[in-house]
């Protein structure tokens, strides 16, 4: 990437490495994108637009290296790691802080908004990207997924398991729905894989500790 603002290149300073051949992704956030973008958002700032165009961007063309985006809190412990998604403002990122609070130094996130899974071997990872959503909560880390819980608000804690032929559809409306078919057969694919080997849950909860303990005792297992 050819950055030019301060929001993303600061992400992305943690991900930095020396590399002389060419490179698998090339990210250039063009004035036409940005001003394409800010037609739709005039309150946007250029630097949000090249956040915004280069996230897109980026895990479009992932698709084609078995990856792609869960819009989801991301927390690792023990070296596992438990995806939270739901529709924004709903409390994913406040559940994964209960998180850190309850477990401590063996805890962190890996990417609070938008983490990268990607498939190696028949196997899920997760990855920390530059990409979080407004905070700078991401790792540059890879950690095997170990299950993805859909949240919701509630009253009472409950977490049950998911069928997969609910989950996928609720996972696909969390996610970036790449336009091109060929695109969008390669995310079913990727999906399959994820869904057929990953445990999904869907959970209900407040915002207390027994909440994320709950969650843990359930996905942990």
């Amino acid at each position: 990437m050819d950055l030019k603002f301060p929001i993303l290149s600061k992400r992305a300073e943690k991900y930095r490495t020396e590399y002389t051949d060419k490179p698998d992704i090339l990210i250039d956030v063009t004035d036409t994108a940005v001003l394409d973008l800010k037609l739709r958002g005039p309150h946007l700032t250029d630097a949000e637009c090249e956040l915004m165009v280069s996230t897109s961007e980026f895990y479009k063309r992932l698709l084609n290296f078995n990856g792609f985006m869960l819009h989801s809190s991301a927390v690792c412990v023990d070296n596992k790691a438990y995806l939270f998604s739901a529709n924004s403002g709903t409390g994913k990122s406040t559940h994964t802080s209960l998180w850190l609070k309850l477990f401590g130094d063996k805890a962190f996130i890996i990417n609070d908004d938008k983490p990268a899974i990607k498939i190696e071997n028949g196997k899920a990872y997760v990855y920390g990207t530059p990409w979080s959503g407004k905070s700078d909560l991401n790792r540059n880390v890879r950690v095997p997924l170990q299950g993805i819980c859909l949240l919701e608000r509630a009253e009472e804690n409950f977490i049950e398991p998911l069928d997969k032929g609910t989950a996928i559809f609720k996972i696909m409306n969390q996610t970036l729905r790449p336009p091109l078919e060929s695109y969008m057969d390669k995310l079913l694919e990727l999906l399959d894989v994820v869904i057929s080997d990953t445990p999904i849950w869907r959970m209900g909860c407040n915002i207390s500790l027994e909440a994320a303990q709950m969650a843990y005792e359930a996905m942990s297992k």
